[in-house]
């Protein structure tokens, strides 16, 4: 849920995913409907030279409608470390280290978040590409 939350933050409707993040679960939200969350990729690149640097570009698309958002400083550094968290592998070289994801398709049910059993959020992804 986590690497959804951060992305959603720059695409989506992020109130409701920004409440169950910060385990506010207690509001009525419509029965039987999940979010989605999908991002065409995520490609972000940090340093361990320039250790002030922290770049993330991110793409996505519906439909026929393609948009890219990019981000610095600790909105990417938040992508990057929860990208981690979430399995994503490092590459680089020469100073830099980079985090790509692709094909990033999540589906938050708040419903069953709010049930606080376990459940509730499922994302599949690509690294390396």
């Amino acid at each position: 849920m986590a690497l959804a939350a951060v992305i959603a933050q720059c695409a989506y409707d992020k109130r409701v995913i920004a409440r169950l993040f910060r385990g506010n679960t207690n509001f009525v939200f419509t029965p039987n409907t999940k979010i989605p969350v999908v991002a065409d990729s995520i490609v972000c690149k940090s340093s361990y030279v320039d250790i002030t640097m922290r770049d993330c570009e991110l793409i996505f698309s519906k439909g026929n409608k393609t948009w890219n958002r990019s981000l610095s400083g600790p909105q990417a550094n938040e992508i990057i470390a929860t990208a981690i968290a979430a399995g994503a592998t490092s590459e680089g070289a020469a100073g830099s280290i980079i985090e790509n994801i692709s094909k990033l398709d999540c589906t938050i049910d708040p419903n069953e978040i709010m049930k606080k059993a376990g459940g509730g959020s499922q994302c599949t992804f690509e690294t390396g590409k």
